[in-house]
């Protein structure tokens, strides 16, 4: 297990946060493919594992047109606020076996919504040279900063302000559910990524498609996984 120290990855995190381009990469109107990406864990004769999910579906119909996954020993020891350090191996290498390039990615995690902008989402984002969106369930509190609850009507929000910056959005995508909490990643705007958030909001799910789809896929390969080991 590799072991960076907090002040190596602090570094690589505010070299990736320079980078970060905060408006759309790309013409809305000709965006054809989104792609989910999410990741599930496991411990095995003490050795920590995860697989890695990507589901890309067509903008407009929300149609599956590929599936892919790949799964590896986990290199790097777990330390709050460098997620990406332990993700991003497994997530380019499922990225390399994916015969359709996605016009976006959405991640299960944070992008922008980080205390040196550097969530998953905006780190793969830049190494990708990709846009990007992160999408996550539970609220990652910066700096003891809480967040405002939007009204309880789907499509409400409020935006996350930390030292006078927006860093993310509280998103309602149904009536009376619990919000999910949005961020930048990669080129685009915040605006634009809450607008393909809602787009892929279904009656099934208040998660967006593209990673609720990844999420169920890593839980079907973990246990697929398991059995054959």
């Amino acid at each position: 297990m590799m072991q960076y120290t907090q002040e190596f990855m602090t570094q690589v995190q505010i070299e990736i946060s320079e980078k970060i381009i905060c408006q759309d990469g790309f013409v809305k109107e000709n965006l054809k493919t989104v792609a989910g990406v999410d990741l599930a864990y496991w411990t095995q004769e003490n050795q920590e594992f995860a697989v890695c999910c990507i589901v890309v579906l067509d903008y407009q119909t929300g149609k599956v047109l590929e599936k892919k996954q790949f799964h590896d020993k986990i290199q790097v020891a777990y330390q709050a606020g460098f997620l990406a350090f332990r993700e991003l191996p497994l997530v380019l290498e499922t990225v390399k076996k994916l015969e359709i390039k996605p016009d976006l990615y959405i991640f299960d995690g944070n992008g922008y919504l980080h205390p040196r902008h550097a969530g998953i989402a905006s780190h793969a984002g830049v190494i990708l040279n990709m846009p990007t969106i992160g999408i996550a369930k539970s609220y990652y509190k910066i700096f003891d900063v809480d967040y405002n609850q939007p009204e309880v009507i789907a499509g409400s929000y409020q935006d996350i302000m930390i030292q006078q910056e927006v860093y993310g959005r509280v998103l309602r995508t149904h009536e009376n559910v619990k919000p999910i909490f949005l961020s930048i990643g990669h080129k685009i705007c915040l605006d634009t990524a809450t607008e393909i958030a809602m787009h892929f909001v279904t009656k099934e799910s208040h998660i967006p498609m593209p990673t609720r789809l990844a999420d169920l896929e890593t839980h079907v390969a973990r246990k697929l996984i398991l059995e054959k080991s």
